[in-house]
């Protein structure tokens, strides 16, 4: 049987959505249930949400699913009714985006993975079944009025960069499946009675990342229900003081979603506070990083003056640059080092 895919360009595909006169509701979702065979539920998927005229980015595998979409505001009640008929669904929380523009994808991408979300686990006696407590947004501000409750980011630096929980602690890793041993480590033999408060962006990460710190002996690990978005959703109904700082990051055409006013993140390039992500507009690169206005225009929205003098060239000379290049390939760059220095840590060094 032929793969189910998308057959019409992307450039094609991103005016389609741009010239769209309904609004679409951006979605985040995940779920650990048994699914005995991940290619077949994948085209059940894919058949049924393109007939929504759903966009965005499904992983399913043996142990579930885990998705970011968007769907017309007038197909969501069917879309809502769809997911939850499928059996292990049933009661699954669909995680309403916070700040939406509805233009967060443009085409419907179901693949199948050995893991929804990579995490390095290969011990066998591992059960996702024994997992940590769910904390509400009311509970996740009492627990962190607790001096004593330790708070663990789960997510990647540019995440972390630009917004967080009061005194949560980044685990300094490239990887989540890096990150989950480097909890342990971090805690080891100082925490196993304390608090542990775990959180990501939308539950997937801190869930399993709970069911291994329980694994390795610590009693009393909470992680954040529908992580921060879920969070905020309910701090904005209950009129709740939020704990969460800044920006969440997103992996969709957004790149973040305004949770507080506050910009705790600098520009990459001049160090003025900034939180706006971008990629390098130089095909050869696209690295990720943090960029403010002045900077945008100063170096037409390329993260250095190598790239900029690239994307000034001819487009011929720009594709024999980079010939045999992986296009695209620092879009979500996860490596602190392989991040541009500032200007002004530069200068600093020629002046030492």
């Amino acid at each position: 049987m032929a793969v189910l895919h998308n057959r019409v360009s992307n450039q094609e595909l991103k005016q389609r959505l741009m010239e769209e006169t309904f609004n679409r509701t951006t979605i985040s979702f995940y779920g650990y249930f048994p699914i005995q065979n991940p290619q077949e539920f994948r085209d059940f998927l894919y058949k049924h949400l393109q007939h929504l005229n759903a966009y965005g980015r499904i992983y399913v595998a043996k142990e579930g699913i885990n998705a970011q979409m968007s769907v017309p505001e007038e197909n969501f009640a069917d879309f809502q009714n769809f997911i939850h008929s499928i059996e292990g669904l049933e009661d699954l929380r669909l995680n309403i985006a916070v700040d939406d523009d509805g233009k967060s994808f443009w085409v419907l991408k179901v693949k199948v993975r050995e893991k929804i979300v990579a995490d390095g686990i290969n011990d066998p006696s591992f059960s996702m079944q024994n997992k940590g407590r769910y904390v509400n947004a009311t509970q996740m501000n009492k627990l962190l009025e607790d001096s004593s409750t330790i708070v663990l980011d789960m997510r990647n630096h540019y995440e972390y960069e630009v917004g967080h929980f009061e005194n949560a602690i980044e685990i300094p890793s490239d990887t989540f499946r890096d990150q989950l041993s480097m909890a342990v480590d971090m805690l080891k033999d100082k925490a196993e009675d304390k608090n542990i408060v775990m959180y990501c962006t939308g539950g997937i990460r801190c869930e399993k990342a709970s069911a291994w710190m329980l694994h390795n002996g610590f009693k009393h690990v909470f992680h954040l229900e529908g992580g921060i978005i879920n969070y905020a959703q309910q701090a904005k109904k209950e009129k709740l003081s939020s704990k969460f700082i800044g920006k969440n990051f997103v992996f969709d055409n957004r790149l973040g979603e305004r949770i507080t006013e506050d910009i705790i993140a600098h520009c990459h390039q001049c160090g003025k506070p900034c939180d706006t992500h971008t990629n390098c507009k130089n095909d050869g690169c696209h690295l990720l990083f943090i960029q403010c206005e002045d900077c945008a225009q100063k170096y037409a929205g390329c993260c250095s003056g190598e790239c900029k003098d690239t994307l000034d060239m001819p487009i011929e000379r720009q594709k024999a640059i980079r010939k045999g290049v992986e296009n695209g390939q620092n879009i979500f760059n996860k490596s602190k080092v392989r991040l541009r220095p500032r200007l002004d840590e530069i200068r600093n060094k020629e002046d030492a």
